[in-house]
């Protein structure tokens, strides 16, 4: 099969990012066929970043109003005319062996969806390479993500770095979520109608993600609140290991409680949490090689799973009081930048 990737690119108010991405697709050892870029809404516009590229990529731009990264990919399939879609986020930067390694695999081992993990490019600054680590650490939650097999079950795609087939998408459609798990939502899908779905590692990009702790808060209390709403759609695919944020969040506002009751139950819990904290500081340090970014590293592991569990009870609360059978497109819900 001859392959004709279709790259979609959502942007919102990221010009300069989505300037950086573009060049690291032109320099691609096997350059994507498509480049569409839709324009969610936003006011600081990408039209002149694309137009320099258009003597160097085949590269189409639209514009459409706001309504969220789901919606705005759909906006995408529909004008796309390649047979395999790879979408990225705007703030990622793609290695170039990315696309030869990507048709590599699927001409041995056909997969009609694919993800690829995440990681930190040398040129990102402290604080983005320990928000990096603690998003793919096994001592987080985000350590889940990058595996074939995982305490959270199948390996689910995400849509940061991720590809399917044409095929997919006629027989699926696209996102029925626009925020708030859109990406976990698809994935099911794809998985539930028996599409052969897997992790191809070799297909890794740097993702950029936040650029301060405050951000990176923001983001991991939607998606807590993201778990929740794919729990609307999908009941059974709220498993014991997306709670463990919120009781780690539970257990640390607990420790005023600990010192209440007795003076040495406050210092256990005190150590587990100091034991938690050297773990994760030497781990980012063989990692990173930089006492910097594992100190970093720390602190952002605690904002992830703090936001996230915050995130996860908040918006659970709000769906024990609901009526049954609402669900959230997110649609209309801004998303923290």
């Amino acid at each position: 099969m001859t392959l004709r990737f279709s790259v979609i690119i959502p942007v919102y108010n990221r010009p300069d990012e989505l300037r950086e991405l573009l060049d690291t697709l032109c320099q691609q050892t096997r350059i994507p066929d498509e480049i569409v870029v839709v324009e969610d809404g936003s006011v600081n516009r990408a039209d002149g970043v694309v137009e320099s590229f258009k003597n160097r990529l085949t590269i189409h731009y639209y514009s459409k109003p706001n309504s969220g990264q789901g919606f705005t990919r759909n906006y995408g399939f529909e004008r796309a005319t390649g047979n395999y879609f790879v979408i990225f986020d705007s703030d990622a930067l793609v290695p170039a062996h990315y696309f030869e390694a990507v048709e590599r695999h699927l001409q041995t081992d056909w997969l009609d969806a694919y993800g690829g993990p995440d990681a930190a490019h040398p040129s990102f600054t402290p604080i983005q390479k320990a928000i990096s680590y603690s998003m793919t650490s096994p001592f987080t939650t985000g350590g889940i993500r990058g595996s074939k097999k995982n305490l959270g079950g199948k390996y689910h795609p995400r849509s940061f770095n991720m590809g399917f087939s044409r095929k997919v998408y006629e027989t699926i459609g696209g996102y029925k979520i626009s925020r708030m798990g859109e990406d976990i939502e698809f994935a099911i899908r794809i998985i539930e109608t028996g599409f052969k779905t897997g992790l191809l590692p070799e297909a890794f990009i740097y993702h950029k993600r936040r650029t301060s702790l405050g951000q990176f808060y923001r983001q991991l209390r939607f998606f807590g609140r993201a778990r929740i709403n794919i729990a609307r759609f999908y009941p059974s695919e709220l498993r014991l290991v997306h709670t463990f944020p919120a009781l780690f969040t539970l257990f640390v506002f607990s420790l005023p409680i600990w010192l209440l009751i007795h003076p040495v139950l406050f210092g256990l819990a005190v150590s587990v949490l100091l034991l938690f904290s050297v773990l994760i500081l030497l781990d980012a340090y063989g990692k990173e090689k930089r006492w910097q970014v594992a100190f970093l590293s720390v602190g952002a592991a605690f904002v992830q799973l703090i936001g996230y569990g915050i995130g996860f009870l908040t918006e659970g609360w709000k769906r024990l009081r609901e009526p049954k059978g609402h669900q959230e497109t997110g649609a209309n819900l801004e998303y923290p930048s």
